[in-house]
């Protein structure tokens, strides 16, 4: 295990990141934001992929102008951090997508559980619409890949969008064994 310091230019001090000495070059996950409407979960989705080194692709048509500062207040300065991507509509990324790894539709009436499936490097985690969620064509197209994040109460009909992000990224990644991981120093060794 090599424990390497990462600079921090928000802190003084430092963090580290564990890597394996032989680890292989880590394939991060994918987040794809299916016609997003609501800008401070669009930027609290960016803030999650900036943290997790996961790229962020955002299908038009958005719900908001990229500078719209609702968008960048929830990001905050996490942008410059993030790899993101625009595409004009779902054929222009699913031809460039389309032959890496899986698709992974996030739906309330999922049929499996979002933790009874095995994630792998590459994979894409497609969410939809927050009025909406993702096109019934998309659900049909990949019905083995529909998946739900179990809800308790029979009159919420759904979970916040960069909640629902942050859960099952989160759960892909902890089947990975956080590949890549920054940990800060324990707060006692903060001078």
């Amino acid at each position: 295990m090599i424990a390497q310091a990462c600079p921090n230019r928000d802190r003084k001090d430092l963090f580290i990141r564990f890597e394996k000495a032989d680890a292989p070059i880590i394939r991060p996950m994918h987040i794809v934001l299916i016609e997003p409407e609501i800008p401070p979960n669009t930027g609290n989705i960016a803030r999650l992929c900036a943290a997790t080194k996961t790229p962020l692709h955002l299908i038009k048509p958005l719900g908001f102008q990229m500078n719209d500062k609702r968008l960048q207040r929830a990001g905050m300065d996490y942008w410059q951090q993030v790899s993101w991507h625009r595409w004009d509509n779902w054929q222009a990324f699913h031809t460039t997508h389309g032959g890496r790894g899986r698709f992974w539709l996030i739906e309330s009436a999922g049929a499996k559980h979002y933790a009874e499936v095995q994630y792998a490097a590459e994979d894409f985690l497609l969410f939809g619409r927050e009025s909406a969620g993702l096109p019934p064509k998309l659900l049909e197209q990949y019905p083995d890949c529909c998946l739900r994040i179990p809800m308790f109460h029979p009159a919420s009909r759904s979970l916040n969008l960069a909640n629902c992000a942050a859960i099952v990224l989160y759960e892909a990644l902890r089947q990975q064994g956080f590949p890549s991981e920054c940990a800060f120093p324990p707060a006692s060794t903060v001078g």
